[in-house]
Formats: C-alpha cells, sequence, structure tokens
C-alpha cells in the first residue's frame, strides 16, 4: 500500500477523481445533506456536476431624480470627495506620502484570500474549497495511480450546520473547544476489506491535529444498508480508533480525541 496517496479536493482536477455512490441514486459530487440542515440532499443531481453560469453583471449605475446627485452617483459608491484627484477613493491617507508604506493596523482583520476556485466551478467543488484559504481543505481521495479507491469530507463543525443539529440533540458533549467533523466516508466496491477507509481517516485526523482540532467526531446512522448511507458504522469508528460517547440506538456519536 505504499503507492496509495491522498489528494485534497480544492481543484477541479482532483474533483473529477470523486468515486461514484455504490447507490447510483447518491452521488458525493452533488451532496449538500450536511452543508443544509434545511434542504440538503444526498441525491445524485446532474446538472450540479456541470460549470455554472458565469457571474451575473454589475447592477446597472444608480439613477436619482435629484439633479444635484447626479455626479456623485456616477462617480461609484466609493468615491470620497475629500480625496486628491487621481487618489483611489478608497479612504487611502491624504498626509502620507507616495514612497511612504502603507502602515499596518494590527487591529484590522487580515485581508481575505481570494476564492481558491473559480466562480463558475461546480457547486459541491465551491463548497468543500470554502475553508481552503482559512483552515484546509475539507475533502481528500485516496488513489493508487489513476484509481479513486476511497473518499473523506471533513472540516470544522460550523461548516455543517446539520452536524450542529445532530450535536445539539446531546447537551453532554462537550461544548469547548468544538470539534472537527467527519461527515462521509467511503470506499469504491472493488477495493473494501483491505483498510482503506481505516486508513484514509487516519490521514484525514493527522492533518487536523495538525491544523489545531483537538477532536473529531461523526454521526454514524444504524440501520440503513452500507450502500445506503457514507456516515459508515459504529464498529468501523471503533477501529478506526473512535468512542461511542453518545450510545443512541439509531443516532449514536462516535469521536476521537487528537491530542
Amino acid at each position: 500500500m505504499d503507492d496509495l496517496q491522498a489528494l485534497d479536493v480544492t481543484d477541479e482536477a482532483v474533483f473529477v477523481r470523486l468515486p461514484p455512490c455504490a447507490d447510483p441514486g447518491f452521488d458525493h459530487r452533488s451532496c449538500d445533506y450536511w452543508e443544509d440542515d434545511a434542504h440538503g440532499s444526498k441525491a445524485a443531481r446532474l446538472d450540479w456536476l456541470k460549470p455554472t453560469s458565469s457571474p451575473a453583471a454589475p447592477a446597472p449605475a444608480r439613477v436619482s431624480g435629484n439633479p444635484f446627485l447626479t455626479d456623485a452617483l456616477s462617480a461609484g459608491p466609493a468615491s470620497n470627495p475629500f480625496v486628491a484627484a487621481g487618489g483611489t477613493g478608497s479612504g487611502a491617507n491624504p498626509f502620507l506620502l507616495d514612497d511612504d508604506a502603507t502602515p499596518v493596523n494590527p487591529f484590522a482583520p487580515a485581508p481575505k484570500a481570494p476564492p481558491p476556485v473559480a466562480a463558475t466551478a461546480p457547486r459541491k467543488l465551491r463548497l468543500l474549497a470554502r475553508g481552503a484559504g482559512v483552515v484546509g481543505s475539507y475533502a481528500k481521495v485516496l488513489v493508487r495511480g489513476d484509481e479513486t479507491l476511497a473518499y473523506c469530507q471533513f472540516g470544522p463543525l460550523t461548516a455543517y450546520p446539520r452536524a450542529q443539529r445532530t450535536r445539539d440533540l446531546y447537551p453532554q458533549l462537550p461544548d469547548a473547544p468544538l470539534p472537527a467533523v467527519i461527515t462521509c466516508i467511503a470506499t469504491v466496491a472493488t477495493a473494501r476489506r483491505e483498510g482503506l477507509g481505516v486508513r484514509l481517516v487516519e490521514i484525514v485526523c493527522a492533518d487536523l491535529a495538525a491544523r489545531g482540532f483537538a477532536a473529531v467526531e461523526a454521526y454514524p446512522e444504524v440501520g440503513p444498508h452500507p450502500d445506503a448511507t457514507s456516515g459508515a458504522t459504529p464498529a468501523f469508528w471503533e477501529a478506526a480508533g473512535f468512542v461511542r460517547v453518545v450510545d443512541d440506538p439509531r443516532f449514536p456519536v462516535m469521536r476521537r480525541e487528537l491530542t
């Protein structure tokens, strides 16, 4: 198994390597069940696999019935009448010389990283790439050469409202620090019984620990056929070093400390 490689799903080149679900009615590439606690679905939706249309064009310029506002409106919403002509109009300090370095404000939020994927990328890829510029990727695939063997979706609890709703049912779970969660783990049918799912979970847990998470939780569902759920079984999570911290007969909570 030394030729195995775990790839972060942060671009379209890796996204196309997501494996199909064992049940053709479901699809990892169009599932937003965990991201949308009100209307999310696991269903296969072919339209989700296509690039979305180009971003909408900017809104037309505002028109005012006040003739004295015409020039101000045409100058744009960020126009600053106190900035010298030719300035940026963005609130620059007019008392700085042109060759002065821009002062750093330690109390201001750091500039946001640019979107890791294009706004026209498939919707699921945009969901998975939300944290790439902040906390890291939200999914990995385990591959051997050109063959994809397993898939795992994970991330901070705040990225998955349905996981938060599940935790809300069990007040005995610790509130702080909030755990990371693994929402999906799946191995392709031809690669089962080789320990590859557990191997990928180990890689994900090591990654989450390196990001500073103190624990990770998973929420399997007891009862459905294995092909009908990507939450695995309590026995699977126990094999991956998790313990059952909520012994609910239908929706147990599995947890692994990372520190």
